[in-house]
């Protein structure tokens, strides 16, 4: 018998070590209801729907509102808790009429008077991309989405705008990553807007890369050098044209639902729709 009591390894059962998180599973039935931990989305499950992600859930708010996301691992919260949500076996794609961002879509519905409040995006081909996928749930909404032409001019812009509660201002911004100028900038206008504005943003150095790469018809979109201008960087590397403006007509051609973009463009979006609709 040893006479080492503490053994061999004295770590080896230490009860303060991590463990691995366990994500639960939780079967997505009819009526559960559940909330998207990234957009903050909140709905009873109405249905599934395949899509090039997988299997994708619909879920309805209070509002009656209804919105697809894909059904990923740990993607949603149930009291707080991050969860799986899976297909319950059998059950069928629902046959709905929807708009291109996955909202039900209105029969007959008329374009409803622009409210006061604002989406602002970084430019032309931002306003296109959401125009291509949300315009008709901002015609029903009466937002109109307008250029920033680029984010330095934001501060000028918001002082003439004057935000209050009655005209809101969300704003999408390229590349709003930690540490940089956009994100700065982000903060600044919040603090000094408080309530009344709402900058987010995605983490591409361009727009272009919201578009997923199936979508684009690329196997992935490629690492451009610093000092090189990122979109004909991008041609070059993948042997398109040296014609940006004719290369983002393409993949914008090849956009036809919300599906066919990164979920950190989706979610960004979203939560400023619902911000400057609030009422």
């Amino acid at each position: 018998m040893s006479d080492d009591r503490y053994g061999n390894d004295v770590l080896a059962n230490d009860p303060y070590a991590k463990r691995p998180v366990v994500i639960p599973e939780v079967l997505g039935e009819l009526g559960l209801v559940v909330e998207c931990a990234d957009s903050g989305w909140c709905g009873a499950i109405i249905g599934w729907e395949k899509s090039i992600e997988g299997w994708s859930v619909l879920l309805e708010d209070r509002d009656a509102r209804v919105r697809m996301f894909p059904a990923l691992a740990g993607a949603f919260l149930i009291d707080g808790e991050r969860t799986t949500i899976t297909r319950p076996a059998g059950s069928k794609p629902v046959v709905a009429t929807r708009t291109a961002s996955g909202s039900r879509a209105v029969a007959d519905a008329r374009a409803r008077v622009a409210r006061g409040s604002r989406i602002w995006v970084e430019g032309k081909h931002d306003a296109e991309l959401i125009e291509k996928v949300w315009g008709d749930d901002l015609r029903i909404e009466g937002v109109v989405v307008e250029l920033l032409d680029g984010v330095d001019n934001l501060p000028d812009m918001l002082a003439e705008f004057s935000p209050d509660l009655s005209r809101r201002v969300g704003v999408l911004v390229d590349h709003l990553v930690e540490g940089s100028k956009e994100t700065r900038m982000a903060s600044q206008v919040m603090s000094q807007y408080p309530k009344t504005v709402l900058v987010l943003g995605h983490p591409f150095v361009d727009v272009w890369q919201a578009i997923t790469p199936a979508a684009a018809g690329i196997d992935m979109w490629p690492t451009i050098s610093r000092g090189t201008d990122w979109k004909t960087g991008v041609c070059n590397e993948l042997g398109w044209p040296d014609d940006t403006a004719l290369a983002w007509k393409q993949l914008l051609r090849r956009v036809t639902k919300w599906t066919d973009l990164d979920h950190h463009m989706l979610g960004p979006v979203e939560q400023l729709i619902d911000f400057v609709t609030h009422e």
